[in-house]
């Protein structure tokens, strides 16, 4: 871990703990992606020894049409905390976040360990139950903009989760549709296709990914496969519900912003 790393890890940390935006790295200095993975594993250190505990991962950039955007050819993926797990139906305070943004996905619960390097049928034989869920996303960038780099050093824009209720793991989980509603409307409405073609693709990806930085998927875990649906503006005073076919629902209300002084 160089200083110059170190120094951004810290940096990273106080913005999503303050809920400020920060400057993106790649305007200061040059990150490979291996030094942004090694960002986001001390930001995420930091959080955990101030009593946080890894719960989970959730992967990004599954759409071919974000990976197209971004010059990419491979999903990438962030970890996740108890302190990110929003009850389902509960409320949030805006002031939680900086500019967030939520989507619809689908999440897998992991019911024994998944062991970096185990193949395909290993890691899908592992999942014991899935659920919709809903991912906030909150980048600590100014303006939402960032590199590749810039993106993967902030731990994926990871911000919070919400799951719905657990479900038995059905035959298949491809071309389910998918809605993601703003206060009972319609906001955006895709397929668990966009999800890698397969959510199962995901899993997989997830398992691997994590297993380069030598991170077992841990029985009890959550994986978040990927959003199925553009994110929208998690605005104040709004309820987003998603709903994923066969599988229910998933909601997440924002508090009113407080008044102004």
């Amino acid at each position: 871990m160089t200083a110059q790393n170190e120094r951004l890890a810290a940096r990273l940390d106080e913005a999503a703990r303050q809920g400020e935006a920060t400057w993106q790295p790649s305007e200061e200095c040059e990150l490979s992606v291996a030094d942004a993975y090694a960002v986001q594993e001390w930001a995420v250190a930091r959080r955990l020894k101030r009593g946080e505990r890894l719960v989970g991962v959730k992967m990004g950039f599954t759409s071919r049409q974000k990976m197209a955007q971004m010059g990419v050819d491979e999903a990438i993926w962030g970890r996740l905390t108890d302190a990110m797990l929003v009850p389902e139906g509960s409320r949030v305070a805006p002031a939680r976040y900086i500019h967030p943004r939520v989507e619809p996905e689908l999440a897998f619960l992991i019911e024994r360990e998944i062991p970096p390097g185990a193949p395909p049928e290993t890691i899908t034989s592992a999942v014991a139950a899935v659920a919709p869920a809903l991912e906030i996303i909150d980048s600590r960038y100014a303006d939402f903009r960032f590199t590749l780099a810039d993106v993967v050093a902030d731990n994926a824009s990871a911000a919070g989760f919400v799951l719905g209720a657990w479900q038995a793991v059905p035959s298949s989980l491809d071309c389910r549709g998918v809605l993601l509603e703003v206060d009972g409307r319609v906001a955006e409405a895709g397929s668990t296709a966009s999800i890698l073609g397969d959510p199962w693709r995901s899993l997989v990806a997830a398992a691997r990914l994590a297993g380069r930085a030598g991170l077992p998927l841990k029985a009890g875990w959550v994986v978040l496969a990927g959003g199925a649906t553009a994110a929208v503006p998690l605005r104040p005073g709004t309820l987003v519900r998603t709903v994923v076919e066969s599988l229910g629902s998933a909601s997440v209300a924002v508090a009113p912003s407080a008044p102004q002084p």
